[in-house]
């Protein structure tokens, strides 16, 4: 077969036909498109801009924020409470992500995904990171709900002992999810050379279900409980005085990661409806390289979750305020003093240059 150009569109011709004057004369012209050069361009101007955006404003916030919360945090671990444990937890599992998102803001071109090791371990930190998030969000809902429950009823349940063996589980809980479909789905595919973790339909119904729907569904039984208890106790002013600040922090980051993932998760799910359909038109290509720019939108967008739960815990959460703010106080004492000793200890013991002038 050979190839006709023309400005719109190429025809193919069939060049068995007979010859006439030494020209080839086409049966029959079939239109064939051809990928837009300058869509696919422009598109990766986007996708450079907004990794651009990230980068500068996004990606230090979320950086240095969750290693500030856990240097502060640390600090006065004396001082440290059950939900602040759950944010310690939390940042961990966020700054892994923000550390891997470097990689994966500037995959423009999808050649990553063509690299089986890269696009496995880059699925299995997001996976990770995924669930503990998650999982550490519907607990502290749970917590929030108990919290609420122990001030009008004894409860040995909510101790420190407890939330710490809480947030070993969630760990365990959260590489489990992802590592145990990794190895069974491995094993299935050994023969395989190119193949992509992330790419298998049963891997993203799980990430779908388990990720998202599920406790999703356990977080919205578990704020309605809390509103039924609020109502009931409208006339404890100090209840609501105590607990309605907590609350609302960890009901705006539960906000926060719904806005930032659902993006993701419906695009997988259309993505995975549509194959459905469609099974005998489905090829091998993921839904990354079916919709490169929306699939890059949507993973900036889940990546912004890990990056926006430090200024909400640092703007609601007067108690971690309060502890940044004697933590910088402490630094600059510490600097203050540091100068002082130097200057002292300069002033009684010369300098070695001056020594040696003399």
């Amino acid at each position: 077969m050979e190839a006709y150009q023309v400005p719109t569109l190429t025809v193919l011709c069939n060049t068995t036909s007979f010859e006439l004057n030494g020209s080839y004369l086409c049966n029959e012209s079939t239109p064939v498109s051809f990928p837009d050069k300058s869509e696919d361009q422009q598109h990766y101007v986007i996708g450079l801009f907004l990794s651009c955006l990230y980068t500068i404003f996004l990606f230090p916030i979320g950086f240095l924020g969750n290693i500030l919360i856990l240097v502060v945090n640390i600090n006065f671990r004396e001082k440290m409470t059950i939900p602040d444990l759950y944010f310690i937890n939390l940042a961990v599992a966020d700054l892994i992500l923000v550390a891997d998102s470097l990689i994966e803001v500037f995959n423009l071109d999808e050649k990553y995904y063509d690299i089986t090791i890269i696009c496995t371990f880059m699925s299995l930190f997001l996976q990770i990171n995924m669930y503990s998030s998650i999982f550490f969000l519907t607990w502290m809902s749970f917590d929030r709900y108990i919290a609420l429950v122990k001030v009008m009823r004894s409860n040995i349940f909510r101790t420190m002992q407890h939330s710490r063996l809480s947030c070993g589980l969630i760990w365990i809980a959260s590489i489990s999810a992802a590592l145990v479909p990794f190895t069974a789905v491995h094993l299935q595919h050994t023969g395989r050379v190119c193949f992509c973790f992330a790419d298998v339909k049963e891997i993203q119904w799980l990430e779908i279900t388990l990720g998202f729907i599920i406790p999703f569904v356990i977080i919205g039984l578990c704020y309605s409980l809390i509103v039924r208890v609020l109502v009931k106790a409208h006339k404890h002013r100090s209840l609501r005085l105590r607990r309605q600040k907590a609350l609302r922090m960890i009901f705006v980051v539960v906000l926060v990661f719904f806005i930032c993932w659902l993006p993701e998760n419906v695009f997988i799910g259309v993505q995975l409806l549509q194959k459905q359909r469609e099974p005998a038109s489905s090829s091998n290509q993921s839904f990354r390289h079916d919709y490169p720019l929306t699939g890059h939108i949507v993973n900036l967008a889940a990546f912004s979750n890990s990056c926006l739960n430090p200024l909400i815990y640092s703007f609601l959460g007067e108690t971690f305020r309060d502890k940044l703010r004697l933590y910088i106080e402490q630094k600059t004492k510490m600097s203050t003093l540091n100068r002082f000793c130097h200057a002292a200890l300069k002033s009684v013991i010369p300098d070695s240059n001056e020594q040696s002038e003399v």
